[in-house]
């Protein structure tokens, strides 16, 4: 087991007698950490599945434990809870640990487990559902397909002819994966967005090649919907199984979903490739690659699963915000170049989301001043807030700051 899971862990795990070295205790296997509680119904219903698959991968040899990681709201409760289950968990005291773990794997409700391989990569953050579809392991350690595996070797046009995936990769510079569906009111309303945008940005010698990812309900439909979309479209069937592979690799949770890939390294550009296409009909910004600092008033995208920075200037002047923006862009560039688990949002306007931010942040109307916030919604819905004037200055400590573990934080409502 890597230090790092370790170290996030703890030195010491509990067992059903007693404390265990965690690296002894999960040297060599593949990790479930397990969320859950006591009080909660769809968890003491799960819980007893979970523990039969459990024994049974152990009874085959299987190199595999699972980590029980308790949301209870208190200690009585987690020592009945875990009196029933027969793996290890994270000592209750050790609350500082379980919400680096709540927040370092984005768990928004539970039961959830997530899967870890024993260098501590992530195999699965729906390890309830890889395990139940498997219940006898024949697919441990349950390592996701790739991309390219998922997409398999060819998809299909309308005109019956296939494509082959090698080629669509070959031949242009983006590849755009709909996930989209006949039955869909808001999926019927954006086809023909897209389509036009596709139409356009191919005219303009853009290469760019869409694979429509059917969640139809019948052969029937799905031919009907495909035949509306551009012929030299690919498309995976209703009823293929590459569908949920694919679903899973890029946690589509609704439709329509659109997520834009650079066609040669399968690397994602945007995963919300829908608002991209939407605020830009002509493609003048193709390939879609998202702003180091979004706009808060057009978009939220990812506000609610990673921690972010929000400057608020709805009606600060021009010559004010202009000094703030040319820190903070700089700032975000660095922090996504770094791969840093953070976002950056302006507001320009008081239009969207704005508003909700402004509420439940309590930081009163839009004035002349500029406001600067840090939401940080996956731990348990707090935040920090700026109470100076904000400054060029001002801003870059601030941002160091929360860095460092140095503000302090409230919560929002």
């Amino acid at each position: 087991m890597s230090a790092a899971i370790a170290q996030l862990l703890g030195e010491k795990l509990q067992s059903s007698t007693g404390e265990c070295s965690t690296t002894e205790a999960l040297k060599g296997k593949v990790v479930g950490i397990y969320f859950s509680a006591h009080w909660c119904p769809p968890c003491r219903g799960f819980t007893p599945k979970l523990a039969e698959v459990y024994k049974g991968l152990k009874a085959k040899g299987k190199p595999f434990e699972i980590v029980f990681v308790s949301s209870d709201r208190d200690e009585d409760s987690f020592a009945e809870y875990f009196g029933e289950q027969p793996w290890l968990a994270l000592p209750y005291a050790e609350r500082e640990k379980k919400g680096a773990l709540s927040k370092k794997y984005k768990v928004s409700g539970i039961p959830t487990l997530v899967i870890v391989d024993g260098e501590g990569e992530t195999l699965s953050t729906d390890g309830r559902s890889v395990v139940m579809e498997d219940p006898e392991g024949a697919n441990f350690p349950w390592k996701p397909p790739t991309l390219w595996e998922g997409l398999g070797e060819e998809v299909i046009k309308a005109d019956g002819d296939s494509l082959e995936i090698a080629e669509l990769s070959a031949e242009n510079d983006v590849l755009a994966l709909y996930f989209s569906a006949h039955w869909c009111p808001p999926c019927k309303g954006f086809t023909p967005q897209l389509a036009a945008t596709y139409e356009k940005v191919v005219a303009a010698g853009k290469k760019m090649a869409v694979v429509f990812v059917s969640s139809d309900k019948s052969a029937a439909e799905f031919q009907e919907y495909l035949g509306s979309m551009p012929d030299s479209w690919g498309a995976i069937p209703a009823g293929d199984k590459r569908k949920e592979i694919l679903s899973r690799h890029f946690d589509v949770e609704g439709i329509p979903t659109l997520v834009i890939l650079d066609a040669k390294t399968g690397a994602t550009i945007n995963a919300n490739g829908r608002a991209a296409v939407s605020a830009d009909p002509d493609g003048a910004q193709f390939p879609w690659v998202p702003p180091a600092v979004a706009e808060l008033s057009a978009t939220a995208d990812g506000i609610n699963e990673t921690p972010s920075v929000c400057l608020l200037l709805e009606e600060v002047p021009a010559d004010k915000a202009a000094p703030l923006l040319a820190v903070l862009t700089p700032a975000a560039e660095a922090a996504k170049a770094a791969g840093e688990d953070l976002l950056f949002f302006k507001a320009s306007a008081n239009d969207g989301p704005v508003g909700q931010v402004r509420k439940l942040t309590k930081s009163g109307a839009a004035s002349a001043e500029p406001a600067l916030l840090l939401l940080d919604i996956p731990d348990n819905g707090g935040y920090f807030t700026c109470d100076g004037p904000v400054t060029p200055d001002s801003l870059l400590g601030f941002i160091a700051d929360y860095k460092a573990g140095k503000l302090e934080r409230k919560q929002l409502g």
